[in-house]
């Protein structure tokens, strides 16, 4: 499953969760230097969605605040974990 983010490095805390637009926000301590933000934005879904971080791929958007994952070997219950991040 594919999804938007919308990326907050540099955070006070990380945290996953909240709409912006039609995205999913991802807050995350790392500055975004040398892919550290990427990098934590992915373990960070992963974490969220329950699957391990391999199973997080970067679609689109390395360099961008706004990027678009593909989600594999989700647990069924997706669709709820999902509604429940975008605060929904």
């Amino acid at each position: 499953m594919r999804v938007k983010l919308r990326v907050k490095p540099g955070a006070s805390r990380g945290a996953v969760g909240g709409r912006h637009g039609d995205a999913l926000v991802v807050a995350v301590t790392a500055r975004a230097v040398e892919g550290k933000a990427t990098e934590a934005v992915l373990r960070a879904v992963a974490d969220a969605f329950a699957v391990p971080r391999r199973d997080v791929v970067l679609v689109t958007g390395r360099t961008s605040r706004d990027k678009i994952v593909d989600i594999s070997g989700v647990p069924d219950d997706l669709g709820r974990r999902l509604a429940t991040l975008l605060g929904g």
